[in-house]
């Protein structure tokens, strides 16, 4: 690895590449693929901000692991940020934020196809570069982190897998099930990545831990769906008052995987006090140590984590970073167990 001969860790990190480390695409086993993309968000918007503002933080973190060899040492690189991609959220976002702020109003816009069927073409032109794109990592044999943007995003990369391992199953870490069904008519909504990868029969098991906001449409969906397994936040919690710990829960949660994992972490997951930018906030939650704990729960029992994403987070103006530095160091532990 020519690029990182003489890579010092304990020197001050340099802006510019994710964690401030001095790998390129070729050195690298990881490869962090950013999608700054908020299109179909339907409260608040900021998180195609998100990938930036966790490269800009990243720099700083630093590096060494308790009980395990270094995270870096496997290479990790991230891709350019597509400004492509950027500018055409912004443009659809444009079109999205006006017709969702008249359903909110309960009226009907006057334009609503037009927007949906805008929006809807865009997402699938997302969805298909991104598949392509992964795709070609998991080719050569790299393991890939998808980083959002909204929760939309990684619909297309797990298309990628589903052509890659022919089962596999998702923990997802999240305030939502995302169960809706093409949401305010969108069918790539962030609210609809989990009813979509559902559709994928590489998907053998789905188990959401941390929900604690969800429709009456999304519970039917889970309860109807034997591969769906829900810890929703409330229970996991009164579990704990009563005696629980959570090695045992994260036991219980894991045995629910099959031999290979996907995970998918939205930012949301974790109690809002750790993520106050993100797009829909919700009280309760996992704290920092009990979601990195699960994770490397999934990594104790054998399993093969084959890749994951991290989404919705969203900087704020004036908050020091706190969102990003929050992210950056999720996304490392998100490396560390692959």
């Amino acid at each position: 690895m020519s690029s990182s001969s003489n890579y010092d860790p304990s020197a001050v990190g340099v802006k510019g590449s994710i964690f401030g480390l001095p790998f390129l695409e070729g050195d690298s086993r990881i490869v962090i693929v950013p999608v700054p993309w908020d299109t179909t968000v339907s409260y608040s918007a900021g998180t195609a901000d998100g990938p930036q503002a966790i490269l800009n933080a990243s720099a700083q973190l630093d590096l060494e692991v308790v009980g395990r060899e270094s995270t870096w040492r496997q290479g990790i690189w991230m891709e350019p940020i597509d400004k492509n991609i950027r500018a055409k959220s912004q443009e659809l976002r444009q079109m999205a934020e006006p017709y969702i702020e008249t359903l909110e109003a309960g009226r009907t816009h006057p334009e609503a196809n037009e927007v949906i069927a805008a929006v809807n073409k865009g997402t699938t032109t997302l969805k298909n570069q991104l598949k392509s794109k992964t795709l070609a990592f998991l080719n050569k044999e790299k393991v890939v982190g998808l980083l959002g943007g909204d929760h939309s995003t990684p619909l297309g990369y797990l298309e990628a897998l589903s052509e890659k391992y022919d089962d596999f199953g998702v923990l997802q870490i999240d305030a939502h099930m995302d169960l809706r069904k093409a949401y305010e008519g969108f069918e790539h909504s962030h609210a609809s990545i989990m009813y979509n990868a559902l559709k994928l029969p590489s998907i053998s098991k789905l188990v959401q831990v941390g929900i604690r906001d969800f429709c009456e449409e999304e519970l039917a969906v889970a309860n109807a769906d034997q591969r769906v397994a829900v810890y929703f936040d409330q229970e996991l919690k009164w579990q704990q008052f009563e005696g629980a710990n959570w090695q045992s829960l994260c036991k219980e949660i894991v045995t629910q995987l099959p031999d290979k994992v996907y995970i998918s972490f939205d930012i949301d997951g974790l109690q809002p006090s750790l993520c106050p930018g993100t797009g829909t906030p919700v009280p309760g939650g996992l704290s920092f140590e009990e979601s990195v704990y699960l994770i490397n729960q999934v990594k104790a029992s054998g399993r093969q984590i084959i890749g994951f994403d991290l989404c919705e987070v969203a900087p704020q103006t004036g908050d020091k970073e706190w969102n990003a530095n929050v992210g950056a160091r999720m996304l490392y532990a998100l490396c560390g167990v692959v």
